[in-house]
């Protein structure tokens, strides 16, 4: 990324370019959002069947509409999820989850009919077992660096630190 050019900018850049592709599905258009892209179901199997994380047994995976086919087929194989609550409020520095085992709590509409409440409290044990993220993001670096949509809850549902490793970024 030419350094000149500001985060807006860029995922301006980035949602337009996704557009012309026809890369997108709902909404359209992607401005404003973590790109909901049309192959996202493939992504999520290659991203479940990668050898960094195909062991896995618990992941902390975002809410993001684009994310829905990573927490179908990740439930559907067993794996536990912790999904952030976009609506309870917790005091700062704490975060609520969703903790999932039940394939019809991928839908975010679902969660509180299937879905156990867990509180991130960070310094504490909170979200058990966890041992890997993923997130919506509209542009991800070979480094690992994430550019989000630059609002929204996010900010906040990522308050702890993630491990150096780097994860796949396709």
């Amino acid at each position: 990324m030419d350094p000149s050019v500001t985060p807006g900018a860029y995922r301006e850049q980035l949602w337009t370019a996704l557009l012309r592709a026809r890369a997108c599905a709902y909404p359209l258009p992607p401005h404003g959002h973590h790109p909901n892209f049309s192959r996202a179901r493939q992504a999520a199997r290659e991203l479940l069947a990668h050898p960094q994380v195909a062991g896995l047994r618990t992941l902390i995976v975002g809410p993001d509409r684009v994310l829905a086919p990573l927490r179908k087929l990740a439930l559907e194989a067993g794996v536990t999820l912790y999904v952030p609550h976009q609506k309870r409020v917790a005091q700062h520095g704490q975060v609520w989850y969703w903790r999932l085992t039940s394939p019809a709590g991928a839908r975010l509409s679902a969660m509180p009919g299937v879905g156990e409440p867990a509180l991130y409290v960070p310094g504490r044990a909170g979200l058990e077992g966890a041992q890997a993220a993923v997130l919506g993001s509209v542009a991800v670096g070979r480094d690992g660096a994430r550019l989000g949509k630059g609002f929204g809850w996010g900010r906040a549902a990522w308050a702890w630190d993630f491990p150096s490793s780097p994860w796949p970024t396709r």
